[in-house]
């Protein structure tokens, strides 16, 4: 009997010490990753997305880097990405690539967003029309007398080529909008690889002057008011001023697919496009984009 009663010990001591299949399982298991890569417009914004994200759906990983809008769009071709984030729309010369290799990219808005015009707040430069800022960044205007400042060199900062915002910036302000128009950044133009950078070097430089996302635009910077044109109002980057198109410098934020998504990543996409995803955009000084109501059937 006595060896009985301690083999029976033995066996509760033991099945004490080893987990049971209940407690393993009601662990939260990783069951699935979303690779998302590119715009530095966008990085911040989707940590926060994936934050949230994955504190709501814990079987979830998300993994956000940044590199800009051509390398989230080049590793989407490659196939080694999910999600590629894009602060412009794809290329013709990108799109001919992914479907040589039979990839059709999907085009997805998930925010909009204003390009702010920055310098120094010593700078008494407030207001410019969007044709000074072209002769300013291609090159005519070189010194800030000649716009209403002071005798002083014009210190041009841009974003790098491989930047969404830089070819944003291209088109729509030192182009005009105009397809035909080749002008071209200045020679001189410092390109910088963040928005960091561009912060960092008006911080410091009374002379210069670049642009940025306005989510990413610091309060010690001074934020310029553009006009479409001489003689129309100055107007200053908001969310407002974004949603009534009266700002001239505003832009959709894309997410790119290789084919329509599926699975964990359809669901996240989902997920952004709800109010609560929404809500962070306006947190981080983006604009929302506004969801028109399903009709009921």
């Amino acid at each position: 009997m006595k060896r009985l009663a301690l083999f029976a010990l033995l066996l509760f001591l033991l099945s004490a010490c080893s987990p049971s299949a209940t407690s393993s399982s009601s662990q939260p298991q990783t069951t699935a990753y979303i690779e998302n890569k590119g715009s530095d417009t966008i990085v911040n914004l989707a940590l926060a997305w994936a934050e949230r994200y994955q504190s709501e759906h814990p079987a979830v990983r998300i993994s956000v880097t940044g590199g800009g809008s051509g390398t989230g769009i080049a590793a989407l071709i490659n196939g080694t990405v999910d999600l590629a984030n894009a602060s412009r729309q794809i290329k013709k010369e990108e799109l001919q690539e992914a479907q040589a290799k039979g990839i059709n990219p999907i085009e997805q808005t998930i925010a909009r967003d204003a390009i702010a015009v920055i310098v120094h707040p010593d700078n008494p430069v407030s207001e410019l029309t969007l044709q000074q800022i072209a002769d300013i960044y291609s090159g005519k205007f070189n010194n800030w007398q000649e716009i209403g400042g002071e005798d002083r060199p014009i210190v041009r900062l841009s974003r790098e080529t491989n930047s969404g915002t830089h070819v944003y910036f291209l088109e729509t302000v030192l182009r005009l909008g105009d397809k035909n128009n080749k002008t071209l950044f200045a020679t001189n133009t410092l390109l910088l690889p963040s928005s960091e950078g561009i912060i960092n070097e008006i911080r410091q430089n009374l002379n210069a002057i670049g642009y940025d996302g306005l989510g990413y635009v610091p309060h010690d910077l001074k934020v310029i008011a553009i006009a479409k044109a001489a003689g129309a109002s100055y107007v200053l980057p908001s969310v407002a001023t974004v949603n009534d198109k009266s700002y001239p410098i505003a832009r959709d934020l894309y997410m790119y697919t290789a084919g329509e998504a599926t699975g964990v990543v359809a669901a996240y996409l989902e997920w952004i496009l709800s109010p609560e995803a929404q809500a962070i955009v306006a947190k981080l000084g983006f604009v929302p984009i506004s969801l028109t109501p399903v009709p009921s059937p």
